[in-house]
């Protein structure tokens, strides 16, 4: 169970109400001067509702339980939300907590307010195996309701933002539990929707009550650094004030102050001292026009010298999260770096405000859609997530990857600006564009040059992606993408896929089955044997005859046992197994009844349903078995590989024959040890020899040992079947320096 969107349950006692509530409420009539008299009113009969829906109820601190929704929506009021937010903030526990319905508030208050208070309750009423599986389904539910309203997430970021104010009157052993959960989740999602005083309040609240003993000592440190530098941000402060005045330009100046996490962070991170963190201090500088924000850049710079490399121009390229300002470390009185930010007043709205800025503009500037965008790409792609992703753990953990703090900005070869986290690689960029971009990724151009699709980008990257119509998805994508969007359109359609080839391997698997049973073709499941396969289906507990054919195919169910039971039921509906077709089915099987399936043919073209093992990498020529493995599909091993023949014995019932079809679509991978003379060139001439037999080379592995005289070099290579592999291995032994070349054989220890 987690703890949104209350971090404690109230506790109920007969208790009168006092007037700790109302004065509350009295405090928050007083920031409503932004709402028309009829919104207010609405606001008041949802504090009446909410009032008498907690009555009895009280804090942990004795306090009546309605003072909590007042103080989350006073905060709300901070960012000018409406009255229907307002009202939800008032109300936002009152489904989880007093038996109230979605239905009794969307009668009485209406449904935009049900709906955001619904989308804030989490799902602590639902079964579910595990406390994570119920945290992910709540954040879930949470995340989509914010992607539709980001309301539901400014509400609950108040919500999130009281309780850890009030964190110290809770027991200290949920301390730990709930101080992580916002440093790792609320923190990061303020600072994605650029609410940046919210995320570092709730970075420093959590820091305070995680690491109470490093809070205090670090806490007292910067009171002895700040009253010992007084004078020195006092001297830079009036100095700067007068060279803006000199220059004819009306500012305004503020002091700035790295919070107690950021610096704890920094000290944790570089392994410094606090007397060995610099920038401390700074000052954030709000002018006119955005033109000054370049002309106050200059005449800082006229001032004090600046410290090479740490100007950072977020103006021309916003942050991700809309965040805009220019940075620069100039080096002030005694050799002292201080960071300076300029920025416009609306700009600095934002910065502070990020999406809640929207609200605070309407407020003031009713026509204005400044921040209208801001986070919108984001929210989006929460809902194209979940679009491709049904489990909740792996949604949450898509999500989870995009709340990087840090970015880089990349462009298109038509200079579109591209935001992605840092780390991200060429294909997160392709998916970022588009997901059929992303698809069809076949190279990358990085700055003109050819680079892996695995090349991570920097700022100021041009990337181009080279697609081809044909190409698909590379399961090896998901070891190196960032991006949850990415991810998750890689795992949809490979999901995709494999259900379709898993589809189709079953149907053939299932009618080689009934043939052996007898029954020459496979039934349609309309018309006359509909009510067949509905028997079928139930006996098999499946949905749908798809849902079976795939289970088939994925080895969750053995294709003998279910053609039993449906020549079984077909009998009933009068079609006679073919005693002939029986006959000839288990002479070409040389197996016995029990054990029939049939035999599968592959020619390379199964894709995910059937995999080639990886222990003996059997290719054409090879005599082979098949292994039904659970939820795997088929794995094919050569006839004498040793992992095979352990599972033979362990699980034989699940083995099916296999063979190779005449003609193949593909190569396979085979590898082959190369024993070779050390000298100058060796590789090259082996390498050549290899191309020379019409194979490529696929892997390389040299080992770790130091080079000997003589040195086992294994190549992993595409050959089209054990012909090609021969001519591979005679061209190999022709060339000098090869002492040895043979194919690579599983051991029985392997």
């Amino acid at each position: 169970m987690i703890t949104a969107p209350g971090l404690e349950q109230p506790t109920t006692q007969a208790h009168p109400a006092d007037s700790a509530a109302a004065a509350s409420f009295a405090a928050l009539v007083g920031k409503l001067d932004y709402l028309t008299p009829a919104d207010v009113e609405s606001v008041r009969q949802a504090y009446r509702f909410a009032d008498e829906a907690h009555l009895g109820q009280l804090r942990r601190n004795g306090d009546p339980y309605i003072t909590h929704p007042i103080a989350v929506a006073v905060q709300c009021t901070e960012w000018k939300l409406d009255a229907q937010a307002l009202m939800a903030a008032l109300m936002h526990d009152a489904i989880e907590d007093c038996g109230v319905t979605k239905q009794d508030l969307a009668e009485r208050f209406g449904a935009p307010v049900a709906d955001l208070v619904d989308g804030l309750t989490k799902l602590e009423k639902l079964e579910f195996d595990t406390r994570e599986q119920n945290q992910a389904e709540s954040f879930r539910k949470m995340l989509l309701a914010m992607a539709k309203d980001v309301r539901v997430i400014l509400i609950k970021l108040a919500d999130r933002t009281h309780n850890m104010r009030t964190m110290g009157d809770m027991p200290r052993k949920k301390w730990e539990r709930i101080s992580s959960e916002t440093l790792e989740i609320y923190a990061p999602i303020a600072h994605r929707l650029g609410l940046n005083f919210t995320y570092r309040e709730l970075q420093d609240l959590a820091f305070q009550f995680l690491h109470p003993w490093r809070y205090e000592v670090l806490s007292k440190a910067l009171n002895k650094s700040r009253h010992r530098r007084r004078d020195l941000i006092t001297r830079v402060q009036l100095e700067v004030e007068a060279e803006f005045a000199r220059h004819g330009m009306p500012v305004r100046i503020m002091g700035r102050e790295k919070t107690l996490y950021s610096i704890y962070r920094k000290m944790d991170n570089k392994h410094l001292s606090f007397s060995q963190v610099t920038d401390i201090y700074g000052f954030r500088i709000v002018v006119p026009e955005l033109t000054d924000c370049y002309t106050g850049m200059g005449i800082l710079h006229q001032l004090y010298k600046p410290v090479p490399g740490k100007f950072r121009d977020y103006v021309a390229i916003p942050k991700v999260n809309g965040y805009q300002s220019l940075h620069t470390t100039l080096i002030g009185p005694f050799g002292t770096n201080i960071e300076f930010q300029l920025r416009t007043h609306a700009m600095d709205v934002v910065a502070e405000s990020g999406v809640a800025a929207h609200w605070l503009y309407k407020a003031s500037e009713p026509n204005s859609d400044t921040s209208q965008r801001l986070g919108t790409q984001w929210l989006q792609s929460l809902l194209d997530i979940q679009q491709e992703t049904h489990d909740a753990s792996e949604f949450w953990d898509h999500i989870k990857i995009d709340l990087f703090p840090d970015a880089v900005y990349v462009f298109t070869p038509k200079s579109k600006i591209m935001a992605l986290p840092r780390g991200a690689t060429v294909m997160d960029f392709a998916y970022a564009i588009h997901s059929g971009v992303g698809n069809r990724a076949v190279a990358a151009r990085i700055n003109g040059e050819q680079r892996p699709l695995r090349t991570e980008l920097n700022n100021g990257d041009v990337v181009e992606i080279v697609t081809d119509e044909k190409a698909e998805p590379n399961p090896a994508w998901l070891s190196f993408v960032k991006t949850g969007r990415a991810r998750s359109k890689i795992r949809h359609h490979l999901k995709t896929v494999a259900q379709e080839k898993s589809n189709e391997l079953g149907e053939r698997m299932l009618s080689q089955a009934l043939r052996a049973e007898g029954i020459a073709i496979l039934p349609s499941e309309e018309g006359t044997f509909k009510a067949t396969w509905e028997k079928l289906l139930r006996f098999t507990g499946t949905k749908s005859r798809d849902e079976l054919l795939a289970d088939i195919g994925m080895g969750k169910r053995i294709a003998s046992m279910v053609g039993k039971k449906l020549a079984v039921l077909l009998s009933e509906t009068g079609l006679k197994p073919d005693a002939l077709l029986i006959s000839t089915e288990r002479y070409a099987s040389g197996r016995d009844e029990s054990a029939s399936q049939g035999v599968v043919t592959l020619d390379g073209s199964e894709g995910l349903s059937v995999q080639y093992a990886p222990c003996c990498k059997p290719i054409p020529g090879d005599r082979i078995v098949g292994y039904l493995g659970r939820g795997e599909g088929l794995v094919v091993h050569a006839e004498e590989c040793p992992t095979g023949k352990r599972l033979l014995l362990r699980d034989s019932e699940r083995f099916l024959e296999v063979e190779w079809a005449d003609e193949t679509v593909r190569s396979f991978e085979s590898v082959v040890v190369v024993t070779v003379a050390n000298g100058k060139g060796v590789l090259a001439r082996v390498a050549s020899a290899i191309a020379s037999a019409e194979a490529d080379i696929t892997h390389v592995d040299m080992g770790e040992e130091p080079a000997q005289t003589a040195t086992d070099i294994r190549f992993t290579i595409a050959v089209r079947d054990r012909v090609n592999l021969a001519e591979v291995l005679r061209s190999l032994k022709r060339t000098p320096s090869v002492l040895k070349a043979q194919r690579y054989r599983p051991s029985a220890k392997a």
